[in-house]
């Protein structure tokens, strides 16, 4: 009974070391936040300017090596850091208009730059090996598309093997056959938790390996890292964290690598209110992966289990960016008039002027049942159907002083 005690005082008191981390990582970030990124939208050019400022920052402790060229001959690269036996796998916009994790592994290269002497990156360092893939889809960036430039989506080329971000991809965790995988991704903004219609601003999955999704060790190592990192997040955002489907697909990289032999860990950056460029996400994907690089040098993500993994509110479709509620349509060719609904999504779009954000409608009648960023009263007011017909584009601006 005392053996029992003791091992779960130790388990709660690592713990409680790991939030007052992952705490202080949280409130100090703009200390060490990457300042050279202020928006999403950069190139491969900007990206590696910024590592070489950084491999000037960390000095002896970081190894850059080019590990192959895009198929328009863009460098691909990997950033080892650490000397510790437990290698950590990380691979980053292998979509190439999914940079939100990219902008954090420069928020995390810099914290360890600047605090090389702190008992935790120490520790960190000398337990585990990090091996980090920046930008794997380089073309992509380019372009700000998910696919590469010979049309590709690499996250259906693990079989195959056509292009070549897909083999260095693969080479690369053949060669260093890490233990563990970070795969790296944004997803839609919109997506909400469970039933509670908030939206997910992290989704996680350990994937299948199989179309029965098994559970085998390297899974099972793969849903404790989850269940730690979740509790980190839980943190700062409560009720935002959703699990992604884990439908087995045979040709994409997380399922293979899982099949491979590396616990893989998939995150998914989604949306926050008032935060098209994710910036906040971006100050998630940090604070969690610095947090869970510790617990696992420290092997406290043993100790979590897999229970916190299976109780996450799968990913659903709940969530619009405004709706305008029950506003009287109004019709000009002497339709009688309804009260609706209206919901409406902000679109980025660029042209040769450049980058602006156009509201669409994309559903009307009763929404009673969707969550949005915004909910507009619209009791007591009219509009024509002509002013908000289905996949219009519309003046967000204009609308709502028609709500006031």
């Amino acid at each position: 009974m005392k053996n029992i005690i003791f091992i779960l005082a130790l388990v709660m008191t690592t713990h409680l070391a790991d939030a007052q981390f992952s705490k202080n990582l949280f409130d100090t970030y703009d200390s060490y936040k990457f300042s050279g990124i202020v928006s999403r939208r950069f190139k491969h050019a900007e990206l590696m300017t910024h590592l070489g400022s950084l491999k000037k920052s960390l000095g002896v402790m970081a190894v850059f090596e080019q590990i192959g060229n895009s198929a328009e001959n863009r460098s691909i690269n990997l950033l080892k850091l650490g000397t510790g036996k437990t290698k950590i796998f990380l691979w980053s916009q292998m979509h190439g208009d999914e940079p939100t994790a990219t902008m954090a592994l420069l928020d995390l290269l810099n914290y360890m730059a600047l605090n090389r002497n702190s008992a935790e990156v120490k520790k960190i360092l000398s337990e585990t090996t990090l091996l980090i893939i920046p930008m794997l889809n380089p073309d992509g960036a380019e372009r700000f598309q998910r696919r590469t430039s010979q049309e590709i989506d690499i996250n259906r080329d693990a079989l195959r093997l056509q292009t070549p971000e897909a083999r260095i991809l693969k080479e690369t965790r053949d060669k260093y056959n890490p233990e563990i995988g970070f795969n790296l991704h944004d997803q839609d903004p919109r997506y909400t938790v469970g039933e509670k219609g908030t939206v997910a601003a992290i989704s996680l999955l350990a994937p299948a390996y199989n179309v029965v999704k098994n559970d085998n060790e390297v899974r099972i190592r793969a849903k404790k890292v989850v269940s730690e990192l979740t509790l980190v997040l839980q943190q700062f955002t409560p009720d935002h964290i959703g699990r992604y489907d884990d439908s087995f697909e045979p040709r994409a990289f997380g399922d293979n690598i899982q099949k491979w032999g590396t616990s893989v860990v998939l995150i998914e950056s989604g949306g926050w209110k008032n935060d098209p460029e994710k910036m906040f996400i971006r100050k998630l994907n940090c604070v969690g992966l610095l947090s869970v690089f510790h617990s696992i040098a420290t092997k406290a993500y043993e100790k979590t289990g897999t229970s916190v993994y299976e109780n996450i509110p799968m990913n659903t479709r709940n969530l619009f960016d405004i709706i305008i509620e029950k506003i009287t349509v109004t019709f000009s060719d002497g339709r009688p008039p309804l009260i609706a609904d209206i919901a409406i999504n902000k679109e980025e779009v660029r042209d040769s002027t450049g980058t602006r954000w156009e509201g669409r409608v994309v559903d009307y009648g009763d929404l009673s049942v969707f969550s949005a960023h915004e909910k507009w009263n619209g009791e007591g007011k009219t509009i024509n159907s002509m002013q908000v017909e289905m996949n219009d584009i519309v003046n967000v601006d204009e609308l709502l002083k028609k709500m006031k």
